[in-house]
Formats: structure tokens, C-alpha cells, sequence
């Protein structure tokens, strides 16, 4: 079984059509896996344990013994489970180093009549090449910016329905990126995972291509964005959106006043120290009249403060201000290409 190291697989074309499969236990799974990687355990989390029990406080030969022992029903179904997620035979594997679980597994897999690959320095060496990779200058970032309301993720993804390239980042990590950021959002992936998607998607994009990503702080809920990637993120050139308040009360209205009371109160009350006892007394009592408008135009006086602080500190580079012509992401996204196609 020959090895692929992390800088020859990921993004070649000549691996295009090998399937990825992570032998790791499925808690290492979800906790983070590899762009495209499908879940093939040789271990449940439990067996997985038990082995490394053995190990560390018995022998590592009865640690093998039970993992053989473990292992031998299991060979046929994980061939099985191999060629349906590889229909041509053709495989890279890998665990958490390029041990001995990839190395079980491939061998199997190759007594199967398949091609197998072993990812060399498994999971560990990979996370350690997309950090690196991650922290490079493939692509050309513009950003998108604006205060709460301005309807950027609704512009971002009317630039993909022209042409354009984008990356999601709230999209990646499940939240909106504010108090209200995880209404109607599934669970958050851990920064591991959010990296391991982030270095997914950009691989897709062709190198040297214009990238639009939404402006963002570094900790979106609770995932950090990688330093390396924040920080081109924060040099690269801005276009704001600016809109009359008005119509953004009126999206934000339309976003969140679906979400069920007790959420909305408690996101408004996590804002407690930000918005002051007087307006969080204003913004419940608007709520509980079902006033979502003055609720909006309340949040708005702490997120409008914030936006221009946030800007001023990081300096900002602006170097387009879009006036909105209409409440329409399209017709923004139009405006915006004029000005900043190439």
C-alpha cells in the first residue's frame, strides 16, 4: 500500500475520483473530518476506548489481541461499506496519525481487489497542511460590509446567482454572527470542524479567482475563524452596503419575529449590559405587544454603535459605499459589480 501525503491529495485533479474514507471512531468523526471524507470505523467509540485502555495499563500485544478479536466479525461489512462508497475501487484511508487502523484497514481493502491509498500522517499531519493552507494567499478576498440589516447574506448569495465566487462563513459555522445569530440554526460545528469546511470550500474555487465573503468578527457564535485567514480577511478591500434604516428594520422584522417569543427574549436579554436596562425594559415590552418594529429599532441602537466602533478599529478598507437602489439582493449585487468586477 503506497502513501499520498496531504500536499499531493487534496485539491489534484488526479484524485478526483478516489473516495476519502476516515477509519477513525465516530466521536473523532464528529468532532472534525476532512473535506469529503466519509465515516468508516473500524472501532465504535467504545471498542476504541477499550483498546486504548489495554494498551496504556495492560500490554500493547493484548491491546492487538483484542483489537483482532474485536475486528474479525467486522472485515466483511467494512469491505462492503467500502465498495459502496467507492463504486471504482479506488480509496485513500487514513486514522488519526497513518497507524496501525489505516493500515489494518487498507490492507483489508487491498485483499478486497481495491486500490487504496493511506493518507500518510493520517487526520493529524492533514489538519497541520490546511492551517498551513489556510494562512496563504490563493484567492483574492473582497468583503462585503454593512451595519445589521443591510441584507448581506442575501447579497452574497445573489452574487453566486451571477457568476460569482463566495464563501458563506455564517453559512459554515450555523449562526448570523450576532445575539439572534443561532435562531433557526442547527447545532454549531466546533472550530475544527468549521476550519476543516472553510478549507473545503476554497479548495473548490480555482486559484488567483475574486472571492466575496461577508464581513465578519473573529468569533462567529462560538467558532473562531483561523488568525492567519482573519487577518487577510480584515486587509482585504471593502464595499458597504448602505440601505435606510427603515428597510432594514423592515428585513429584520421579516427574519426573526417568526422565531418563538421565549427565544427572542432571551436574545434580547443577553444584550442586557450592551443596551442598557431602558431599552431592554422598551425592546420586551415591545415584544410582548408583538411590536417587532420598535423591538428591531432598539436592537439597532446597540448593533449600529457596534458596527461603526468595529469599524473604525479595525480600519477599515473601504474602497466602494453602495447605496442600496432598491430592497433587492439582486439589484444590490448588480450595483456592487460595477464597481468592483475583476
Amino acid at each position: 500500500m503506497q502513501n499520498v501525503t496531504p500536499e499531493q491529495f487534496f485539491g489534484r485533479p488526479e484524485f478526483a475520483d478516489y473516495a476519502l474514507l476516515d477509519v477513525r471512531s465516530p466521536a473523532e468523526y464528529r468532532e472534525g473530518c476532512l473535506p469529503g471524507a466519509r465515516s468508516l470505523p473500524l472501532f465504535s467509540d467504545e471498542e476504541r476506548a477499550r483498546v486504548g485502555t489495554l494498551y496504556k495499563q495492560d500490554s500493547p500485544d493484548a491491546a492487538l489481541l483484542t483489537g483482532l478479536e474485536i475486528v474479525g466479525p467486522k472485515m466483511r461489512p467494512l469491505v462492503e461499506r467500502a465498495r459502496a462508497f467507492s463504486p471504482n475501487g479506488k480509496i485513500v484511508v487514513h486514522c488519526w496519525r497513518g497507524g496501525q487502523r489505516s493500515g489494518s484497514v487498507g490492507w483489508l481493502l487491498e485483499q478486497a481487489g481495491m486500490q487504496v491509498l493511506r493518507l500518510s500522517g493520517g487526520y493529524k499531519a492533514a489538519r497541520k497542511y490546511l492551517r498551513s493552507w489556510l494562512a496563504q494567499d490563493h484567492h483574492t478576498f473582497r468583503v462585503l460590509s454593512g451595519p445589521t440589516g443591510s441584507g448581506k447574506t442575501e447579497v452574497l448569495t445573489a452574487l453566486k446567482q451571477l457568476g460569482q465566487h463566495i464563501v458563506d462563513l455564517e453559512g459554515l459555522a450555523n449562526h448570523k454572527g450576532s445575539s439572534f445569530g443561532a435562531l433557526g440554526e442547527a447545532p454549531q460545528p466546533t472550530t475544527e470542524a468549521f476550519e476543516n469546511m472553510l478549507f473545503g470550500r476554497l479548495l473548490e474555487i480555482p486559484r488567483g479567482a475574486v472571492v466575496w465573503l461577508e464581513d465578519e468578527s473573529r468569533m462567529i457564535g462560538t467558532v473562531y475563524q483561523p488568525d492567519e485567514f482573519y487577518d487577510r480577511l480584515t486587509a482585504a478591500p471593502v464595499y458597504t452596503i448602505e440601505q435606510p434604516r427603515s428597510w432594514r428594520i423592515e428585513r429584520l422584522v421579516s427574519q426573526y419575529a417568526k422565531y418563538p417569543m421565549t427565544d427572542l427574549v432571551s436574545a434580547f436579554t443577553r444584550l442586557r449590559k450592551k443596551l442598557g436596562g431602558q431599552h431592554l425594559k422598551a425592546a420586551l415590552e415591545a415584544l410582548d405587544q408583538q411590536d417587532y418594529a420598535t423591538a428591531a429599532e432598539i436592537a439597532l441602537v446597540y448593533y449600529d454603535k457596534a458596527y461603526q466602533y468595529y469599524g473604525e478599529r479595525r480600519g477599515a478598507k473601504v474602497v466602494a459605499v453602495i447605496d442600496a437602489p432598491a430592497p433587492d439582493p439582486v439589484r444590490i449585487a448588480q450595483a456592487i459589480l460595477k464597481l468592483g468586477r475583476g
